[in-house]
C-alpha cells in the first residue's frame, strides 16, 4: 500500500467534547450509572501532559476522548520565521525522544526541494544515528511501560542502556539531546576517534540485553495477563485512522517506509520487519522488542560498510563549509557567515518527505516561495495520528487496562502538540 492510497486522517472537534460525552451518557439505559472522569493533564501514568476525558461505568471504560494542547509551543510557526538553517534547531525539539528523526525529515525535505545530492558516507552516518535513536526511544518506552505494569526494575535496566547511547551521541555531536547533527547537505561532523569501537561494543551487548528483558517480562504472569488479548484493534480500523508504525505492524501489516520507500541508503541493508498477529498489547510489545534487534543489525552493517569520503555535500551554495576550514580559509569563513546570516533561497515549490520514526510515519511538508525562509512548514507526527486509536483500543476495558494500553501506544506529547 502506498502513502497516496491511505485515507486522510479524520479530525476531532474538541470544542464539542463536553456535549458529546453528555449525549453518550443519555444514550445508555436509565438503570446504568455513568461517571465522567478527568484523567490528567498531570496524571503520573499518562506519559506526558495529556488529558483524558473518560466515561466510566464502574471500572469499565465506556468512552474516552483525548484532549491535547497543554504543551503547545507553536514550533511550526517559529520555523516559518527562521531561515532554513535555523529551522533544524527548532524541529529538534518536537518529539523529544526522536530528535534525529525530526532533523532527518526536515533536512530530507529541504534537500529534495533544492535537488541536493548527499555523499554516501553522510547517508550511512545518518542511518547509524537514526537506528541508535530508535533503540533509545524504544528503551524509554519499555522502561516506563514496564513501570506502569509493576515491573519497576526494568526502568533502571533500560535507562542504564540508554545512557550508553546518549554517550555515543555526545561523542559524535557534543550533545546528549537535541544534537543538530543531521543538517542540509549531510551531517555536522565525521565520527571521532574511538566512536566506532565503542559502538561495536554496544552492538555486541545490546541483543543480549534484549534477551534478558524478555526473560524478565515473558515469564511474569502479571505482565502477560495485562498484555495478552488486551486492547485488540484490527488492521483495517488502524488503516482507516491513518495509524502507522509498530501499532500497525502489530496487527499484521508490514508497512515500513525503510522498506516501502527507502531513503538515506536503507536499501543497502538487510533487515526484517517484525509483525504481530492479532494486534493486542502483547503484539505491540513483541514488535518493538524485535525492532531493537533489527536496528542493531542495521547499525553493524552500516558500520562495517561505512564508505570513505566526505560527510557533507560540496555544493557551497547551500551547504556550510566544514568547521576545520574556518580556521585556515578566509573564503570559507565569509561563506559560512553569509549562509548563516542571509541563508539560501530554494526555488519556489513544495515537497513532502516521509521517514519511519519509532512511532510511525514522520512526514515534513515544506513550501518555498523563493525567499530564505519557509513559506509553510508542517510536520505529520505519528503520535498525533496514532492517538486516535486509543478510543477503540480501550473501549469496554478496565481503567487499569487503560493505563497499560496507553503505555503500549507510546505517545510523545511534544510531537502531538508542537
Amino acid at each position: 500500500m502506498s502513502i497516496e492510497q491511505r485515507p486522510t486522517v479524520p479530525t476531532i472537534d474538541y470544542r464539542e467534547m463536553e456535549k458529546s460525552v453528555e449525549l453518550s451518557s443519555i444514550a445508555h439505559e436509565e438503570n446504568e450509572e455513568l461517571l465522567t472522569l478527568n484523567m490528567g493533564p498531570h496524571h503520573p501514568a499518562t506519559h506526558g501532559v495529556l488529558r483524558l476525558l473518560c466515561t466510566l461505568e464502574g471500572e469499565i471504560v465506556r468512552d474516552i476522548k483525548p484532549i491535547i494542547g497543554y504543551v503547545h509551543t507553536g514550533i511550526e510557526k517559529i520555523c516559518e520565521d527562521k531561515k532554513y538553517w535555523g529551522v533544524v534547531n527548532a524541529v529538534d525539539r518536537m518529539d523529544y525522544l526522536s530528535y534525529y528523526f525530526n532533523e532527518m525529515a526536515y533536512c530530507g525535505a529541504v534537500e529534495t526541494l533544492i535537488d541536493l545530492e548527499i555523499p554516501q558516507r553522510a547517508q550511512y552516518l545518518r542511518v547509524i544515528h537514526l537506528e541508535l535513536n530508535r533503540i533509545m526511544s524504544h528503551l524509554v518506552w519499555l522502561g516506563t511501560s514496564a513501570l506502569d505494569l509493576g515491573a519497576m526494575s526494568m526502568f533502571f535496566y533500560c535507562f542504564r542502556d540508554r545512557e550508553e547511547i546518549v554517550d555515543l551521541f555526545e561523542m559524535s555531536s557534543g550533545q546528549r539531546m537535541h544534537p543538530r547533527y543531521i543538517q542540509p547537505g549531510g551531517v555536522f561532523e565525521d565520527i571521532p576517534l574511538g566512536f566506532a569501537e565503542k559502538l561495536r561494543g554496544f552492538c555486541k551487548r545490546m541483543p543480549t540485553r534484549v534477551d534478558e528483558f524478555e526473560e524478565l517480562l515473558d515469564r511474569n504472569e502479571i505482565v502477560l495477563q495485562r498484555l495478552r488479548n488486551v486492547g485488540v484493534v484490527d488492521e483495517q480500523t488502524l488503516l482507516d485512522l491513518g495509524v502507522t508504525g509498530p501499532l500497525l505492524r502489530a496487527a499484521g501489516n508490514p508497512w515500513d517506509l525503510r522498506k516501502a520507500h527507502p531513503y538515506s541508503s536503507y536499501d543497502h541493508f538487510d533487515f526484517r520487519i517484525p509483525v504481530g498477529t492479532i494486534g493486542d498489547n502483547y503484539d505491540r510489545y513483541r514488535v518493538r522488542m524485535q525492532e531493537m534487534r533489527e536496528s542493531v543489525r542495521i547499525i553493524e552493517q552500516a558500520l562495517e560498510g561505512l564508505p570513505e569520503g566526505p560527510w557533507v555535500a560540496a555544493n557551497r551554495k547551500y551547504v556550510l563549509p566544514p568547521r576545520h576550514e574556518l580556521a585556515t580559509s578566509m573564503e570559507a569563513l565569509i561563506h559560512h557567515f553569509k549562509l548563516v546570516t542571509e541563508g539560501f533561497r530554494p526555488p519556489p515549490g513544495e515537497v513532502y518527505y516521509a521517514i519511519e520514526q519509532p512511532r510511525g510515519e514522520l512526514g515534513c511538508f515544506v513550501r518555498s516561495d523563493g525567499s530564505s525562509k519557509p513559506a509553510r512548514l508542517h510536520m505529520r507526527d505519528p503520535s498525533f495520528v496514532n492517538l486516535q486509536a486509543l478510543r477503540p483500543m480501550v473501549k469496554d476495558l478496565y481503567v487499569a487496562d487503560l493505563i497499560a494500553t496507553l503505555a503500549m501506544l507510546d505517545p510523545v506529547l511534544g510531537g502531538i502538540d508542537r
